[in-house]
């Protein structure tokens, strides 16, 4: 199964995953620690300490937003759902950032 390497924190890791939805691929999902020099795992997986990163069944490792969700565009079509995963996300999306200013 496919891994992808990433953080909640980093908003690279959310629009790859957020692709990966749109497309309908399951994947594990593997945390990364904040500290870069604690990332031992993910250098040992995929080669680098950079996030996030996507490990293949085959074992290659695509790294960086950008190379991934070009490889994600030439190897998978969209899935049926794939504009109702957009609309959704950018409508929760709004919602929270509506109660976060009710909020302050």
């Amino acid at each position: 199964m496919i891994e992808l390497f990433q953080a909640e924190w980093c908003p690279a890791s959310r629009r790859v995953r957020q692709r990966l939805t749109e497309l309908g691929i399951d994947y594990v999902n593997r945390q990364v620690p904040v500290d870069r020099e604690a990332r031992a795992l993910l250098r040992d997986a995929v080669g680098a300490d950079t996030i996030p990163a996507l490990r293949l069944e085959n074992g290659a490792a695509i790294v960086g937003e950008d190379n991934i969700l070009a490889y994600l565009g030439e190897h998978f079509d969209e899935s049926r759902e794939a504009e109702a995963h957009r609309e959704r996300a950018a409508e929760m999306r709004g919602s929270f950032l509506e109660r976060r200013v009710l909020a302050m």
